[in-house]
């Protein structure tokens, strides 16, 4: 196993940009047509389901909230992680979180997560669906718990687990146009992964790695 140093993934070369993909029409990422698709799925197969390990551990369920906001232009609710974190500092993330005990399911984890990350309440949420387990290089098996929020709800930060909220348009998360591929060699292992960078005014909100992972099978279960 070849355990990652610290790098700026950033800096890792881009080798592929998907515009030769069509991107999801603007009809099918309202509300309706999202209720309607988790209703009666379509056959598929996610395309990215397992990053390369890098940590030697045992594997632990986790699951995170993609959280779809119903606004005019639909958006999609995302995390930034505090710089003081032991781990993935920084990052760009769903809210979410390790599975506990006294959860229910995986729903009731990522509704439990999204409360005491960033105060979103479970009544601003409608729980479509989920998509395939997603399993993580430092082990961590995640399912993404697909919802709609409400345009109404209100957030309020701990800040020792988030830094930041922000949202970013579905229509741009779901355009291959915006899905680049990065090569990353270290000791002899390549990795590769996809990122998303969004300019949110004057700020790049750099999406990659596992949240990018999760957001390119979302793309691929609407175009199937």
């Amino acid at each position: 196993m070849s355990k990652l140093p610290a790098f700026d993934p950033q800096q890792v070369p881009v080798f592929q940009v998907d515009t030769h993909l069509d991107a999801v029409p603007a009809q099918h990422l309202t509300p309706a047509a999202l209720q309607a698709r988790f209703a009666n799925p379509p056959r598929w197969k996610p395309e990215l389901v397992r990053e390369r390990s890098f940590l030697d551990r045992s594997p632990a369920q986790a699951a995170v909230l993609l959280g779809v906001v119903m606004r005019d232009e639909p958006t999609v609710l995302l995390t930034q992680r505090p710089a003081h974190m032991s781990t993935h500092a920084g990052q760009i993330a769903f809210a979410g979180g390790k599975c506990d005990e006294g959860d229910a399911d995986v729903t009731a984890t990522a509704l439990r997560e999204a409360q005491e990350e960033v105060g979103l309440a479970s009544r601003h949420v409608q729980v479509l669906g989920t998509l395939p387990e997603y399993v993580t290089g430092s082990a961590f098996h995640v399912t993404p718990v697909v919802a709609l929020i409400s345009s109404d709800m209100t957030l309020h930060l701990n800040t020792e687990e988030v830094s930041a909220a922000f949202e970013v348009p579905l229509a741009f998360l779901m355009n291959p146009a915006h899905h680049r591929w990065h090569r990353y060699t270290h000791e002899g292992v390549t990795r590769e992964w996809l990122s998303m960078p969004y300019e949110d005014g004057e700020q790049l909100r750099f999406v990659w790695g596992a949240t990018a992972g999760m957001l390119r099978n979302f793309y691929r279960f609407l175009r199937a």
